[in-house]
């Protein structure tokens, strides 16, 4: 793992900035639009919003997959952990769109929807790599 964390490196990466932008503006439109959508809005959400942590993180920071997408689950994790640990002792966030943003209640569908999320992304990520892969070994056409 120590390998792993000094392997990364601070640098910008502009299409990861756009993917987290994009969706960004999903999760909001999920928040304010989808608000009455019930569980494919909760559930959808949270599988989104480890999807972006992980761009955010990809933005920033130049890491192989794994311990990007394993930094994002655990961000995931723990939100479900402050709010559980909210719960048991009483306290209550007063500002509305922090309560909407973090959550206010404990759930293991949470945690479930944030390891869809986890599995998305290696899934998202692998595609691509698979993609790229075939695109550099098509032949290409000389021009005679």
């Amino acid at each position: 793992m120590g390998a792993m964390i000094r392997a990364m490196r601070w640098r910008f990466d502009p299409l990861s900035l756009a993917w987290a932008v994009a969706l960004f503006v999903l999760l909001v439109l999920l928040a304010t639009v989808g608000a009455r959508w019930g569980w494919v809005r909760s559930f959808f959400g949270d599988v989104l919003a480890v999807v972006w942590v992980y761009f955010v993180f990809k933005t920033a920071i130049g890491a192989r997959v794994l311990p990007l997408a394993v930094a994002a689950l655990c961000v995931g994790c723990a939100v479900e952990l402050g709010q559980y640990l909210a719960s048991v002792w009483h306290l209550r966030i007063s500002n509305r769109a922090l309560r909407i943003v973090l959550g206010s209640t404990a759930d293991w569908w949470d945690v479930l929807a944030y390891v869809f999320g986890f599995a998305a992304v290696l899934a998202l990520e692998g595609l691509r790599g698979a993609f790229s892969a075939f695109k550099a070994a098509r032949p290409r056409a000389s021009a005679p």
